[in-house]
């Protein structure tokens, strides 16, 4: 089973001053039960809001404090934890590292180091946080332009509530935020270049202005998919239907409610994209006519009211006969005889892949198990969390493309 991009890599986690601190911590944790390595560094600055007892017991490893640090046996920590490290992130990211980092200062350990790094080995990832008028501020713009031009990753910042009680951009990015935006950056690019298009979650076919027919879909393997595919280096359009879950990072997110709205934003799109992955379950039917108004019991009426159904377009189908498709992947729930129905659904839609899988036993639940099927015959992927199965199957479609 693929694992985290993360697994086996080794972080160089800078950190300098900021109340922002604490949410390193947590970061720390993410990293080490996702397989990686850390090793802290800590500016001064840093020591202030946490301290480096804490790292240590997160990281397992000591924490470098000091550019004269003697621990090393030639005394160069700048130059030998550099070396071991596949990134180097300064997170938090305070104004005034900005500002030494983009002038190419060497100060402090933290800047020390980041200049001595070899640059194509070890590249830099830089996480802000500080007050809005220091974000906001010339000079720090002029400082993260530089940055970047020298070929730093900036991630974040965003807004919102912030330590000194004002409101607005220069708030870091929460620790799932950074850890996800990790492993994008390190995961291997199968996909550069290709553009992927992902549909997820069910439809919502309205009755009136509170009822309608939909299913128990989350949208959770779709939105798997999509942030796999963007983490093997894809251009990612994800077509979500009506569900509560972030946006995958670096993922283009169009919302829907109805199979009409989906396949009216799939069609335009389908033909500029390479792929196509349809893991969204979408309704087959739809009620003929829509009230405007709440159907309402009538006192003394027996029996329910009639509604009458038509049948929804066929986004899957429709993309898979163009003339020009792009490669397509569709999903099947089913509730028995898994393969023999999906098969059915591969050979009538004529599709190079199918991916099958028991709905009633996956709806929103975190972890799944599924069944590729395609004309050379049938692989199952056993039951893991649907992060995991989205990376497989990526991988999967990779060698195809190939």
């Amino acid at each position: 089973m693929t694992t985290s991009p993360l697994h086996g890599k080794h972080i160089l986690l800078a950190m300098t001053g900021g109340i922002a601190g604490y949410k390193i911590a947590e970061l720390t944790r993410l990293l080490v039960k996702a397989g990686a390595t850390v090793q802290v560094m800590m500016t001064e600055g840093a020591q202030q809001f946490i301290t480096p007892v804490t790292m240590q017991a997160l990281s397992n490893r000591p924490v470098y404090t000091d550019q004269w640090d003697a621990r090393p046996d030639n005394n160069m920590a700048h130059i030998n934890l550099s070396r071991e490290a596949d990134l180097m992130l300064v997170a938090p990211a305070s104004a005034d590292a900005i500002a030494a980092l983009a002038q190419g200062r060497a100060d402090d350990l933290v800047s020390l180091t980041a200049l001595a790094r070899r640059i194509h080995d070890c590249p830099l990832l830089v996480v802000p946080a500080m007050n809005r008028e220091m974000w906001a501020h010339p000079a720090t713009q002029r400082n993260i332009a530089q940055l970047r031009a020298d070929g730093a990753t900036v991630l974040g910042p965003v807004s919102g509530d912030q330590a000194c009680g004002e409101i607005g951009d220069g708030r870091m990015l929460e620790a799932l935020e950074i850890f996800e935006e990790l492993g994008v950056f390190l995961a291997p690019k199968a996909l550069a270049g290709k553009r992927v298009l992902v549909t997820a979650g069910p439809t919502f076919e309205p009755i009136d202005p509170v009822r309608g027919i939909t299913n128990h879909s989350s949208g959770k393997m779709g939105f798997a998919v999509a942030r796999a595919a963007a983490e093997a280096g894809a251009e990612v359009t994800l077509v979500a239907g009506p569900v509560h879950l972030d946006t995958p990072p670096g993922v283009k997110r169009i919302d829907v409610q109805t199979a009409q709205q989906m396949f009216k934003a799939v069609l335009p799109l389908a033909t500029q994209h390479e792929v196509f992955i349809a893991t969204a379950a979408v309704a087959d039917w739809r009620p003929t006519t829509t009230h405007d108004q709440k159907l309402k019991k009538v006192e003394g009426q027996a029996g329910a009211p009639t509604i009458e159904m038509v049948e929804n377009p066929d986004i899957l189908a429709t993309v898979a006969a163009l003339a020009r498709p792009p490669y397509c992947v569709g999903f099947a729930a089913e509730s028995e005889k898994l393969a023999e129905h999906a098969e059915a659904k591969r050979l009538r839609k004529k599709l190079p892949l199918i991916v099958a899988n028991l709905g009633p036993s996956t709806f929103g639940r975190d972890d799944n198990a599924l069944l590729l099927i395609d004309d050379q015959g049938q692989r199952e992927l056993p039951r893991a969390d649907k992060l995991s199965l989205a990376r497989e199957l990526i991988a999967e479609l990779s060698k195809r493309l190939r």
